[in-house]
């Protein structure tokens, strides 16, 4: 028998590894399927229209949160296409809003993630008056916002933010602005 030697070993395994880590992120992929725009834009005008929301700051809230991926889950636990935490939609589901017993792995039906995404971007609009500072609160969370609101540092005299502290949401508010440009 052919004893083989170190260095075509070390070969082989290497081989073997990148060849399973391929095939692997392959099949992730595939798991993954993104919502076409073509599927995904009437249910969005649905309820862009039911709440007064622009149907274009829907569509950039989903590319930046999730990129369409209804499948999509966050390392903090948002689930779905609009990337909702399960607290924020327990308390959107209650009788203070919408009043439905859903549970969160609804999150992850495309429909349901799209309709209380954008009640709750609604939500937001109507307490914070603008859709930037709305934008913030919808990644940085409406208490945070509240407190940037109450700071001389952070804020407008006119209850707009003037500067955003957290760097994530700084940068979600350019993207999903950058977005909106693409959608309108």
């Amino acid at each position: 028998m052919h004893r083989i030697k170190r260095p075509v070993m070390i070969s082989l395994i290497l081989i073997v590894s990148i060849s399973v880590t391929l095939v692997f992120n392959l099949i992730s992929e595939c798991a993954h399927r993104r919502i076409p725009l073509d599927e995904c834009k009437p249910i969005v005008d649905k309820y862009a229209e039911q709440y007064n929301v622009p149907s274009y700051l829907v569509l950039a809230v989903i590319e930046v949160e999730s990129d369409f991926d209804p499948a999509a889950t966050s390392k903090a636990g948002a689930c779905g296409l609009m990337q909702m935490l399960p607290k924020t939609f327990a308390w959107l589901t209650s009788s203070e809003h919408l009043g439905e017993n859903l549970t969160s792995l609804e999150l992850f039906d495309p429909e349901v993630s799209i309709r209380y995404g954008t009640y709750y971007l609604k939500y937001l609009f109507t307490r914070f008056r603008n859709w930037d500072t709305a934008l913030a609160a919808y990644n940085a969370g409406e208490g945070n916002v509240a407190e940037w609101l109450e700071d001389d540092e952070y804020s407008n005299s006119d209850g707009t933010l003037k500067y955003i502290p957290f760097k994530e949401t700084r940068n979600y508010v350019k993207k999903v602005n950058k977005a909106i440009e693409h959608y309108k």
